[in-house]
């Protein structure tokens, strides 16, 4: 199965603080905007994103068709694929992608532990 590029979305309380603090960690902001109060943070392969007041709790994210630059990926597991998979596997998806649709689509489902992990295609 591939999920594609894999970044942790933080929920923060001050983005400007964590910006500055990832900063120190050798983080560059690299897409995102302070004024819509998030952004996509890069060091090397690694991502991170911030976001301030747009949900609760930390996210795994995957984006089916990207790579870490967010770059379009030749080959992919389509986002509907990807949970019809999951799907027969007995993992229970809590937010569904249209399966009658196509192009940009995500679900989310929760690991064992309450870890929210979002499945987001954007192509």
């Amino acid at each position: 199965m591939k999920l594609g590029a894999f970044s942790l979305s933080l929920s923060v309380r001050d983005i400007n603080a964590s910006k500055l603090f990832y900063e120190n960690l050798g983080f560059t902001a690299f897409a995102g905007s302070l004024e819509k109060n998030y952004l996509i943070m890069k060091n090397g392969n690694a991502l991170i994103g911030l976001f301030q007041g747009m949900f609760e709790n930390n996210i795994l994210t995957f984006n089916p068709g990207w790579d870490e630059n967010a770059a379009l990926v030749e080959q992919f597991d389509d986002v509907r694929e990807i949970q019809r998979q999951l799907k027969s596997r007995g993992i229970k998806i809590e937010s569904e992608a249209d399966e009658s649709t196509s192009g940009p689509a995500s679900f989310i489902m929760y690991d064992p532990d309450g870890n929210a992990v979002f499945i987001d295609q954007h192509v």
